[in-house]
């Protein structure tokens, strides 16, 4: 703390010498078309600060204010667009692009049009779909720059995977969906890893990837996904990065107690501009400082070259890595339990990459995109019995495994009129490969030495190579006067070289359609219906038994079918509410054979999930109604406010639906934020979601096999039957800017859960230790037997209150 004030001295010490003025640049282009819109008036509200785009679809607006504004830009034939809460500072430039909607509504209604600025919905995808922009990830309170956890305040979005860990985990579960449902894209390509220490074959970690410095707004659509998008359930995360600066070079360096991160950018070329950056983890010093077990440390690392070959040709490269290792230490306040249950806890080494080029050719009518890919995962667990010792003798589990993705995808994208229609093509070669060791029971002898029960390994190697393959049309037309109401439908399907039923594309075909009706000037109506399909994650593909086969090649595709209907009210530019009810259907879920549970009602741990031999056969859905309220920068305040109601259920071998591991079925948030005067900002956030679900032990049999087991039983007679407490947080963050000639810093403040409220996690089940932790108590005294009879049984609570406050300061140049 005596830092922040010492640099606050220093910085308030020299302001009478600041030189507040900054530059507002970028392109201006149809979003139908992607042509460049010369003659555009951009304008900064409640200033007489304006400009028009130029031949070549640029603007650019010098000697601003710094602060923040509010960016409108119009154009004849044109809806307007609204850009909220662009901070001006005199270090960096802001560079924001701007994307218009054709429209065919007349000059007289020039006010109707204007109050749809806010409106994020397109043609194709006109309901489920939210939007934030970079600065609204930058000053998120709680967020701290992680945009999954940005993410986390949007209706229907849920977080932290299961087991109450939701202040900890960035697992994004959308509408009761599974968090590997999702897909992220950056700038068009897909990247599969946007958190680090990633489960395999599901997502989450405790702090995302992407440099928010690089990100100029993000859109989350929950359902109405277009056709061109593969492989998902849940949701589609679309991630857009700004071009670096072409006029001059400039970067930033972000400190504070979580981390340091340096970005720069500018030209390489004449025509061609970069990004670059990279970050280094501090958040095992800070844990370690307020005693939580938890050690993440991390790289990580991205990059974008951005090349405008000709006029209608525009190459980009991008890339981003990460190299993670992760562990639970032993915190000074503990418990002689509590320590045997950290110490017993796998450590994770994780590294990945995605690097990708994009070529967008502008077409008369429209453009074509091409992208090429690759990501690599490389993931590495161990564990040892009590973590004492590294003898092969004491081992418990083993990971080594690799996936690699290399991806092609081609789509044609025109607009004739009321017509629109894309259509294209992708194809995937993946590799995967895994070494994996699981101790499920330990050796058991009695007293005088004698065999009780044997050890039980899992061993298995696996390396499969396979393709994938995929393509799709979609069309939209509007109708009625003045386009009243707009229909898109779209058709795609997939296949793969792997299953036994992979390449029959009949199987696949995943038909979608969606509507938006202009009920009145402010208020639309919108609907969409679709079925969407995602190949089981390689994890359970490349499952073998111990023969070597591969017990999981007659695994389906999992489907899910959407029925979603809302209402969208604009009463102003800047403001929106939306009502949506939503219904999901899924057929065709793993099941596990081993315990005839559907893995969506077992959820996911740290590790891997899908290491097991499963069958297509389970159902699922999931339904419930969302309430959203969006209020942009107005009058100095910004806000927003979410609440969701919903189920989650699914069903394993005996056909009865249970709830989902995911299934807190209540979900609100709300943020409000406020400018004030000479640089100062403040924002509160709350979170609260309702207990997840869990399936509790059964005392008598953990008792009696834990010393082979080494972990509790689970009464699967009651699977899912008992909830933990809810999850609540308060987030609270202050920011201090100032600005000098070319230069600028933003000191901050950021809490997550200031209010030290206690959210409950999953018990542990163990055996009382002794004093020196050197075996377990007894009841008798005698050493422990080998059914646990003379043990002492214990649950081990994780509740306690965790406060992690961060002051930094983000230096702009």
């Amino acid at each position: 703390m005596r830092i922040f004030y010492l640099l606050l001295f220093l910085v308030s010490a020299t302001s009478a010498w600041a030189q507040s003025t900054g530059v507002l640049t970028g392109t201006v282009r149809d979003r139908k078309t992607q042509e460049v819109v010369p003659g555009v008036t951009v304008v900064l509200e409640g200033t007489t600060l304006g400009t028009s785009s130029d031949e070549e679809g640029r603007y650019r607006l010098t000697d601003i204010p710094t602060g923040s504004y509010n960016v409108r830009a119009s154009f004849v034939g044109y809806e307007p667009l609204l850009r909220a809460n662009v901070v001006i500072t005199s270090g960096n430039a802001s560079i924001i692009n701007l994307e218009l909607n054709s429209s065919s509504q007349q000059l007289s209604e020039v006010q109707v049009v204007g109050n749809r600025a806010i409106r994020v919905a397109t043609a194709e995808t006109p309901l489920s779909v939210q939007r934030i922009n970079t600065e609204e990830i930058k000053s998120n309170p709680g967020g701290n720059f992680d945009i999954s956890k940005v993410i986390q305040t949007l209706p229907g979005v849920g977080g932290g995977g299961t087991g109450g860990t939701a202040g900890f985990r960035n697992d994004i579960i959308i509408r009761g969906g599974a968090p590997n449902e999702n897909v992220y894209y950056l700038d068009g390509i897909e990247v599969p890893v946007i958190n680090h220490f990633q489960t395999q074959g599901s997502s989450g970690g405790p702090t995302g990837i992407l440099n928010v410095s690089f990100i100029e707004d993000v859109t989350l659509s929950s359902s109405a996904f277009e056709a061109r998008y593969d492989n998902v359930l849940s949701s589609v995360l679309q991630f857009r990065q700004r071009d670096g600066n072409p006029d001059r070079v400039q970067g930033n360096v972000r400190l504070s107690g979580t981390e340091v991160a340096a970005t720069l950018e500018g030209p390489l070329a004449k025509n061609t501009t970069f990004l670059a950056s990279a970050r280094r983890s501090y958040l095992q010093f800070l844990f370690k400082a307020i005693d939580l077990p938890i050690r993440p440390n991390y790289w990580d690392f991205q990059y974008k070259v951005t090349t405008k070959l000709s006029p209608k040709t525009t190459l980009t490269s991008l890339g981003l890595g990460a190299i993670d290792h992760f562990e639970l230490a032993v915190p000074r306040k503990t418990s002689p339990d509590k320590e045997y249950t950290l110490r017993s806890t796998p450590t994770i080494d994780q590294w990945n990459y995605t690097v990708g080029l994009a070529l967008r050719q502008l077409l008369e009518n429209g453009y074509l995109n091409v992208a090429l890919s690759r990501t690599q995962l490389n993931n590495k667990l161990d564990q040892f019995e009590d973590r004492t010792t590294t003898e092969e003798s004491r081992r418990v589990l083993l990971t080594r495994s690799g996936e690699t993705e290399n991806k092609l995808r081609i789509d044609v994208n025109k607009a004739v009129g009321r017509w629109q229609y894309a259509y294209g093509l992708v194809g995937q070669f993946v590799q995967y490969d895994s070494r994996f060791f699981n101790r499920i029971r330990n050796e058991v002898r009695d007293a005088q030495g004698n065999l009780v029960s044997p050890r039980v390994d899992v061993n298995f190697r696996t390396d499969i190579d396979f393709a994938r393959f995929g393509a799709f049309g979609q069309v939209t037309r509007t109708l009625l006067p003045d386009d009243r109401l707009t229909v898109s439908a779209g058709l795609r399907t997939d296949g793969n070289s792997f299953t036994e039923d992979g390449g029959n594309l009949l199987r696949t075909l995943s038909p979608r359609v969606s509507a938006s009706y202009a009920l009145a000037s402010r208020w639309n109506l919108n609907g969409s219906i679709g079925r969407y399909y995602k190949i089981p994650p390689s994890t359970i593909l490349g499952f073998r038994d111990e023969n070597g086969n591969p017990v999981n090649k007659g695994s389906r595709y999992i489907r899910s079918d959407h029925y979603v209907a809302g209402l969208e009210f604009l009463p102003t530019a800047a403001t929106r509410f939306t009502l949506e009810g939503f219904y999901k259907k899924y057929s065709h879920y793993p099941v596990s054979v081993r315990d005839g549970i559907s893995l969506a009602n077992l959820g996911g741990d740290f590790s891997a999930l899908g290491n097991e031999a499963v069958s297509s056969t389970g159902k699922g859905r999931a339904f419930g109604a969302e309430l959203f309220f969006q209020q942009k920068l107005a009058k100095k305040i910004f806000a927003v406010a979410s609440l969701t109601a919903f189920r989650s259920e699914f069903s394993g071998a005996n056909g009865q639906y249970r709830p989902s591991a995911w299934d807190s079925r209540f979900l609100t948030s709300a943020l409000l934020g406020r400018k004030f005067t000479k640089g100062w900002e403040m924002g509160f956030k709350y979170r609260f979601a309702g207990g997840s679900p869990y399936t509790p032990f059964d005392l008598e049999a953990s008792q009696a096999s834990y010393l082979a087991v080494g972990r509790g039983v689970l009464d699967y007679s009651r699977l899912n039957t008992i909830r933990l407490g809810s999850f609540q947080q308060f987030d609270f963050r202050l920011d201090k800017k100032f600005n000098w000639r070319r230069t600028s810093i933003d000191l901050f403040l950021d809490v997550q859960n200031a209010f030290l409220l206690k959210n409950p996690s999953l018990p542990s089940y163990t055996f009382q230790r002794t004093a020196d932790n050197a075996g377990f108590v007894s009841t008798d005294g005698q050493p422990i037997r080998p059914d646990g009879s003379n043990a002492v049984p214990t649950l081990l609570q994780d509740d306690d209150p965790t406060v992690t406050p961060t002051i930094g300061f983000i230096l702009e140049f």
